[in-house]
Formats: C-alpha cells, structure tokens, sequence
C-alpha cells in the first residue's frame, strides 16, 4: 500500500511530460502556423513561393493594357509539331489537328485582337503559289504569326520572301532548307519586327539529326488604334 501513491505520482507526471511533448509537437511552427491549418482546413504548399508565377501564354510577366501575349514555339525536327498560342488560347498545335510542314501561320486583326484565320503550307512538296494568294491580299494592321516545322523555306521564291519583308522580316531573305523559324509581323509596319528568330540548319551545331533546335519565343504585341477613315 505504501507503493501505491508514489507510483500513481510517477504515472501521472509521465502522464503531464507525454501530454506536454505532444501540445509542443502540435503548436510548434512559427507563428503556430500549425494549428490555423489544422482549425481553418487550409494547406500552404512550402514551395509555392519558390515558383514563379505564370501569366497568359506562359509568360513571366503580364503584358500592359492593350497588348495582346502571345508565344510561338517551331516544330521539333519532324517530330513535334508547332504551337502558337495568343492570349491564353492555343490556336495552333498538334493537339488541335491544325499544324502541318512548312509554315504555320495565324492572321490576327491588329486592332481587336481577334484570331481570322489559320493555315499551313507545305514548302517541301507544295504550291508557293497558295502561299503567294494568301499574303497578297492581307488588310492594313493584320498580325501575322509563323511558326516553321521540318522544311519551311525549300519552295520560296523572290516574291514570298519579299512579301515577309514587307510584314517586318530580316531572316526570311536568308532563311534556309530545315531551318527553324518563328516571326510575328504586321501588315503595314514602318520598321522591322523586332519579334522574330532563326536557328540555322548546320550539321555541327543541331541538337537533332538533321535538324536544328527548336525556337521557342513570346512576349506583348500592343494593339494598333482602329483606321481613321
């Protein structure tokens, strides 16, 4: 009997020192971050802030007011087709079932920012002359987006490559068989495009056998003000 009480105060101190691990186990963290989690249900990813946050198309950054994201990626060798994406939306890719090789392009109007039309030309085994009747005829202020996939320059003649010149273009002169290629030009544009990237075909530099790497490019384009007249 003489046992009995001293071993109930040992239990119970056991008791207090086990209860008192566990409460500072619980509420240890800073702030007691803890225990709001544990009462408000709420789960903070530790790197959340690590990552970068990603605005439209994937940038880095947002675009100002009254200018359009957009990023343009070339194809990869014969592989992976083009993507062109413009204010969040894919417009162009191989998921969508809209890329082809030679030169992907998308008009956009300048001025609202809407997507018109979309469209591959084979420069391999195609027509110039289809390319030809379709940058002919574009309106003042069209936005013009190209992105290449396997062959993009084989069939250009004189006239085409004059005609991306005009929309802005300083490699298209230059560019050659399996080269990669992504340009953003408009119609009616004082100076040349400063949005725009050509990565050589060269047997010493490409990452793939035959072919250079692919270009990846993005950035805001700003919207132009509606015509007068």
């Amino acid at each position: 009997m003489r046992l009995t009480v001293p071993l109930r105060a040992v239990v119970v101190l056991l008791l207090v020192g086990l209860t008192w691990l566990l409460a500072n186990t619980f509420f240890r963290g800073e702030n007691g971050s803890s225990v709001r989690h544990f009462f408000s249900g709420a789960i903070e990813d530790p790197t959340s802030e690590l990552r970068p946050k990603k605005y439209k198309c994937g940038l880095s950054a947002p675009c100002p007011p009254k200018h359009l994201a957009f990023r343009l990626v070339s194809g990869a060798a014969n592989v992976i087709g083009p993507k062109i994406c413009l204010e969040d939306k894919m417009l162009l890719s191989s998921v969508k079932n809209n890329v082809g090789r030679g030169l992907n392009i998308v008009l956009v109007n300048g001025v609202t920012g809407e997507p018109m039309e979309t469209k591959t030309f084979d420069m391999w085994a195609g027509d110039v002359n289809d390319l030809l009747k379709f940058l002919r005829p574009l309106h003042e202020g069209t936005l013009v987006f190209v992105a290449s996939f396997d062959d993009a320059a084989t069939k250009l003649n004189d006239e085409s490559r004059r005609l991306f010149e005009e929309l802005g273009s300083t490699a298209v002169k230059e560019l050659a068989f399996r080269d990669s290629w992504v340009f953003v030009g408009a119609k009616g544009i004082e100076n040349k495009s400063p949005f725009e990237q050509r990565m050589k075909n060269s047997k010493s530099s490409n990452k793939y056998e035959g072919w250079p790497e692919s270009l990846e490019m993005d950035g805001c384009i700003p919207l132009r003000p509606p015509l007068e007249g």
